[in-house]
Formats: structure tokens, C-alpha cells, sequence
């Protein structure tokens, strides 16, 4: 799995690709730490290139989500393919992220 973030525009953007398995999920978790501490900007997942996603994974983004609200932020996934939307369908994500 490959997580690269960048700032644009007053917006944090993370940019996923691979899959998100249980191991990767825990590097994932790490590289995506900075996410956590948004301070206020909205961040933007993009998930043009993540081809799958386990329970780790979405655990991974349910954090960055909890401490994002907290801060006032707001966290949209972008491009999510038919694959991951059934996981978030099915697990009941699907109603708690934005989508673009």
C-alpha cells in the first residue's frame, strides 16, 4: 500500500492506493498520523487506486474521522470505487463519510 499526503489549497488531501489489508492498515495507520492533528482544515481521502479494504483499514479511517469532527474538520472520500463502497455499505461507514 502506498499513502501519500499533501496540502492544497487550505485542504489536507491523502491520496491511497493499493490495499489496505491488516498489515498495511497498521503502517497505514502511521503515515496517516499527521491527519489526526488537521486543525481545523478538511481533509480529503482519495481512494482512486485503493483496491481493497479489511476491517483494519476502515478502522484506520474511522479514527481520522472521530478526531477530525472533533477539531471541526470534515473528511470526504473521493473516488471510492463499487468494491469499497459495498464494504462501507455493508458495514454502515457509507452513512457517516461524505463522498465527492
Amino acid at each position: 500500500m502506498i499513502t501519500t499526503i499533501k496540502e492544497v489549497d487550505d485542504k489536507i488531501i491523502a491520496i491511497l492506493s493499493g490495499e489496505m489489508d491488516t498489515a498495511a492498515a497498521q503502517e497505514a495507520e502511521k503515515t496517516l498520523a499527521p491527519l489526526l492533528d488537521s486543525k481545523g482544515k478538511d481533509i480529503l481521502i482519495d481512494c482512486t487506486d485503493l483496491e481493497y479494504i479489511s476491517s483494519s483499514g476502515l478502522r484506520v479511517l474511522l479514527s481520522i474521522l472521530k478526531q477530525a469532527k472533533s477539531v471541526g474538520s470534515k473528511v470526504t472520500l473521493k473516488n471510492v470505487n463499487d468494491v469499497i463502497r459495498d464494504v462501507l455499505d455493508l458495514t454502515g461507514f457509507i452513512s457517516i463519510f461524505d463522498f465527492e
